[in-house]
């Protein structure tokens, strides 16, 4: 499936300057800065495609500063980041390229994986609503 493509100025005309400056120029928001996310069932998608990325129940308090899942549950590609002097893996959606965050591997049994994400970068899709896109 080709993936989603817009000009620059579409993709900041949906996300506005944040959440482009994050997903489209692969920044990162300040630890603690995004709003809680709600605890009922459903699951995050992409802010700019709408794609799939991570479940509910794969999400976890990890006091990092950045909303925190041990597994990927939709579009994920993993890329190596080696910027900022270190090396890392970043994660982006599969479906637009859009840069989420990173993955590192201090989190909990049984991946042992922190994806670490920007907030910005995901939409919450109740598990009601979700249902009604299937219908």
């Amino acid at each position: 499936m080709p993936k989603v493509q817009k000009t620059d100025a579409e993709w900041r005309q949906q996300l506005g300057d944040e959440a482009f400056r994050i997903t489209r120029q692969a920044g990162t928001e300040r630890p603690f800065s995004h709003p809680g996310f709600p605890k009922n069932e459903g699951y995050y998608a992409c802010v700019c495609c709408g794609a799939p990325l991570f479940q509910q129940d794969a999400k976890f308090e990890s006091h990092c500063g950045w909303p925190s899942f041990s597994a990927p549950g939709g579009a994920i590609d993993e890329h190596r980041d080696a910027s900022l002097g270190m090396m890392r893996t970043e994660v982006r959606c599969q479906d637009c390229d859009a840069h989420l965050g990173h993955v590192f591997p201090d989190g909990p049994p049984p991946t042992g994986l922190r994806y670490c994400i920007n907030g910005l970068a995901l939409r919450f899709v109740p598990a009601d609503e979700a249902a009604g896109e299937t219908a």
